[in-house]
Parts: C-alpha cells; structure tokens; sequence
C-alpha cells in the first residue's frame, strides 16, 4: 500500500519481500551472430525462414548460400543482403560469417534506403577494409553495450552507416532505368501486400488506376513474363518458402495462400513448381547442397526495387 508520501509502505515483518515482475526477453533491435547460429538443425539439412533483415559477411572458407532457392557463391569479401520474410539455407560448414541482423523498428527515422543495398556483392580493396571495419565494431559495439538502453542510438547509426556505405557502392546495373520501371515496381509492392488474397491480374490493375495491358506490358518489358505470372510466381515462392522451412501442413499453407481446395493448391504448385508440395517438401531434408527445385523464375522482393 501507500503512504503519505507516496512511497511504499515497507513490508510486515516476517513477510516475504514481493517477487519482482516478470519482464518477457525482447530480441535485441540490433545484433551479430555467427552464421552457423541461424540454422535451426545441425548442418543447414533444413533452410530457415527469417524473421529480421540481416547482413551475411563471408570471412573465411568458400561456399554456397541459397537465398529464397537461388545458390549464390560465397567466399572471403562476399556479402549478402538478405530479408525478412526470405529463407536461408548454407552448405554446411564450408564457410564462416558474420551475420549483422535488425528488426524493422531499428532504422525508423533515419534516411537509408535499402533498396538501394545490393543482394549480393563481392567486396574487394579499400571497400573491403572499410566494411569489415565497421562490421567488427558494430559487433563489438552489440556485444559490449547488449542491454543497454543508451547503446541504442550509437547502434542504430552505425547500421544506417553502414548500409549508406553499400548503397554508394558500384554495381553492374548500367544503362538508364527502363520506363517501364516504376510501373513494375508499384506492381510488385501491391503483389507483397495482397498476394494472399487475390491472384487476378484485374484487382491489381484497378488498384493501381491502371490496365491489364498497361501491367503486362511493364512485365513483358521487366521481366519477360505476363503480370499473372508475376503474380503466381509470387504466390509460389511463398509456398516453397513455408514447405521448406517450416512443419505446417500442406493444406494450412495452401489456405493461407488463398486456396480453399488442397487439390486445387497442389495442382497449382505442380504447374509453376513441377513437383508436388509433397515432393517439394521431402527435397528440404536432403543434405546441402542440395539439388534446388524452385518456382520457374521466381519474383523475388528482393530484386523488384532495383530494377
């Protein structure tokens, strides 16, 4: 109870002292780990969903990283960028990384774009040396400071620096932006949104105020594909997604997905796939590398916002 003056009223004796309440762990906003901290069984047989953005810097050893089903070649100096949302999958232990990883709050009011990080770089030079610095401090920063509430803004900018640094680094994207662009990139960032919902080409047209034609075209331009395979290759790689890294049954994930028939979600998924959910599912277990079954040309959101 209270007293007079607004402080606690000091125990009976012989009470006990009131236990303290129980405060739930929170995820640090911003930390690094190893990458063989990521997977979720021994030796990556199985790939794992993400739930936070993260950095992958490659320090030693050569190997592969399969990204949402891609395999991308890893070695000193390469780094990746991966999302949330994407799943991850490492050939065993034939390579060592630092992994720098963030929840979404983390660069909330901060300038950085993180479109404009590449997926996949392979840093070399005085690059390299700069990375690697502000990597290792970032790690030493995370580690020293975990907990600490005044640490939070030191952190917070040293992963915008960070990310600033690899946006401003050269790629292999030439040439001036297709005008097709913007109209593709809205398409893509409507299809994140409402993929779940709805696969017809018409919904996405009127909400974006545009026509079938108009995002077919924008497509057929971008990607080579119509805008209902866009779409459907979306709903797909999703699916692969939940098949490979997670235990939930296949009719679930087929209803999460906006089909109410398990017959008619897997006919689907054999048509953009070629294999069965089932059979999909089985290949995850394999052990890495594995061979990869993925949707024909899967979108992946990733890779829209630089196109």
């Amino acid at each position: 109870m209270m007293v007079s003056s607004g402080q606690l009223a000091p125990a009976p004796p012989g009470s006990a002292a009131p236990e303290p309440p129980e405060i739930d762990p929170v995820p640090p906003e911003i930390d690094t780990v190893t990458l063989g901290e990521l997977a979720s069984v021994p030796g990556w047989r199985r790939p794992v969903l993400l739930d936070r953005d993260m950095l992958v810097l490659t320090t030693g050893g050569h190997g592969t990283a399969e990204v949402d089903f891609r395999v991308l070649r890893c070695r000193p100096g390469t780094l990746l960028r991966v999302r949330s949302g994407q799943v991850l999958r490492c050939a065993g232990p034939q390579f060592d990384a630092t992994v720098v990883r963030w929840t979404t709050s983390a660069l909330g009011g901060l300038d950085v774009d993180l479109d404009a990080v590449p997926t996949w770089m392979q840093l070399a030079g005085e690059d390299e040396d700069a990375v690697i610095s502000e990597v290792s401090q970032l790690s030493v920063d995370a580690h020293r400071h975990r907990g600490t509430p005044a640490a939070r803004g030191l952190l917070r900018h040293q992963l915008a620096v960070l990310l600033l640094r690899l946006a401003l680094l050269p790629t292999d994207r030439t040439g001036p932006a297709r005008p097709e662009a913007e109209t593709f990139r809205r398409l893509c960032r409507e299809v994140e949104r409402a993929y779940r919902h709805t696969r017809r080409v018409e919904d996405y047209a009127d909400r974006l105020g545009c026509s079938v034609r108009t995002l077919t075209r924008a497509c057929l331009a971008m990607t080579g594909r119509s805008a209902k395979q866009v779409v459907d290759e979306r709903v797909a790689l999703q699916a692969g997604r939940l098949l490979a890294a997670t235990d939930e049954p296949i009719a679930q994930i087929g209803r999460q997905l906006g089909f109410t028939e398990p017959t008619n979600f897997g006919r689907f998924f054999s048509r953009e796939v070629g294999v069965s959910p089932g059979a999909f599912r089985a290949a995850r277990d394999r052990p890495a590398p594995a061979p990869v079954v993925r949707p024909r040309s899967a979108v992946r959101p990733i890779d829209v916002d630089r196109a």
